[in-house]
């Protein structure tokens, strides 16, 4: 059974619940083992969630989990025999975007010693049949395999450790990054280059409510700080509210986007532990200008090649309140990308505040429709370009290489 978060808390001693899905559709079935372990005064429980950031030019990504597993070792190797295994049965098959705005599925509970565990890893279903990881491309209905990497049947280590404490539950919740995870292999198919990361299990965040004439241009939101993407989600296509979670407590950038807006940054929104900050309300939710929108594209190219590293580009723009990431998108197996929908407006901006409505300007101290770009992949070294201007048209060939 799956119920909200909010409801059933976030407390010692409680198994984490599945939250239900939410407007991204799709989903549903079982939450895995259902067995109560048994905790003794030496071991304690671990519960393990699933959740998601929103994917690019996707209306699924499926991925089948078959087992959650542990090490005490940061070090240990896959073949390493001392790890331990928190089945799934039957194995999961998920539907990755109906996990967002808040929403986390529980795959796994069981009982571990307690102490610090340095590894986690999630092992997926080989697609041997290739039905198990699939995607559906936005406006069509047929699945389409993911060829996967063969790390898969080993597992996909998640960056952090985690600790757990006798006599009670250690709940984690793993971001599975469904635009980071899936990219093209230039051929009409694509393959799945994990990406996961442990974030905070608090159903805390940024909450609010986007007007209804941009719920249909593919509207995203993310939290920010200094220009890094830290969470984001997209909103319910019907009502428009949204939740940006399991974020660390801190002040965040609420940046806005869709495929025929101007940008809207809110500026220094607090996070606290728990609860959610409201930027907006259904009374009066946030309507995004609309803007002309333009392009770029070129190729990121890694030298020495990597075959699990992924290459990200990012457009970003620096208001007077610091940098901003307007959009991201991954490089294809080619090396090939293009950042679409790039508004050629100055962003809308308001400063947080308590007092709603929020009242949004065009930023100050951005020349509209330009960017730097920004390549990145992990074990490598970040580049960039700056000016590159989209109000003298679509730019092409701006292109990287990137060392460690």
């Amino acid at each position: 059974m799956k119920q909200q978060l909010t409801k059933v808390g976030l407390l010692a001693g409680s198994a984490l619940a599945a939250a239900v899905l939410g407007a991204c559709g799709g989903g549903g079935g079982s939450s895995g083992s259902t067995t109560t372990p048994t905790v003794t005064s030496s071991t304690g429980t671990v519960a393990v969630a699933l959740t998601d950031a929103p994917a690019c030019g996707f209306d699924s990504v499926n991925v089948t989990v078959t087992k959650v597993m542990v090490n005490k070792s940061d070090t240990a190797s896959d073949t390493d025999a001392s790890w331990l295994s928190l089945p799934l049965s039957p194995a999961r098959k998920i539907n990755l975007l109906s996990l967002t705005n808040g929403v986390v599925d529980t795959l796994a509970t069981g009982s571990l010693d307690a102490g610090h565990y340095g590894q986690v890893r999630l092992v997926l279903d080989a697609n041997s049949s290739g039905t198990a990881n699939t995607v559906v491309r936005t406006g069509s209905t047929g699945e389409l395999a993911l060829d996967t990497p063969s790390g898969v049947t080993s597992g996909i280590k998640i960056n952090g450790g985690f600790d757990v404490t006798a006599g009670a539950t250690t709940n984690l919740v793993i971001d599975f990054d469904a635009c980071k995870s899936v990219v093209s292999k230039g051929n009409g198919s694509y393959a799945l280059k994990p990406v996961l990361t442990l974030v905070p299990a608090a159903n805390n965040g940024i909450s609010g409510v986007i007007a209804a004439a941009a719920l249909t241009h593919h509207v995203m939101i993310a939290a920010e700080q200094n220009g890094q993407i830290i969470a984001s989600t997209t909103p319910d296509v019907q009502t428009g509210v949204f939740v940006v979670s399991h974020l660390t407590a801190g002040n965040y950038d609420l940046v806005i986007t869709s495929d025929n807006s101007a940008a809207s940054v809110i500026s220094a929104v607090p996070v606290a532990a728990t609860g959610n900050t409201s930027v907006s309300t259904a009374a009066a939710p946030i309507a995004l200008a609309q803007s002309a929108t333009g392009s770029v594209s070129g190729s990121v190219t890694l030298n020495p090649v990597s075959a699990t590293a992924t290459p990200f580009v990012t457009a970003k723009q620096t208001l007077a309140s610091g940098p901003v990431a307007i959009k991201y998108q991954g490089v294809d197996l080619t090396n090939a990308y293009t950042l679409a929908n790039l508004p050629l407006a100055a962003p809308q901006y308001a400063a947080y505040s308590t007092t709603l409505p929020l009242a949004f300007n065009a930023a100050s101290g951005v020349t509209p429709g330009v960017y730097s770009l920004e390549a990145s992949a992990t074990g490598y070294t970040t580049k960039s370009v700056a000016a590159v201007d989209l109000s003298k048209g679509n730019q092409t060939g701006v292109n990287f290489t990137l060392t460690p």
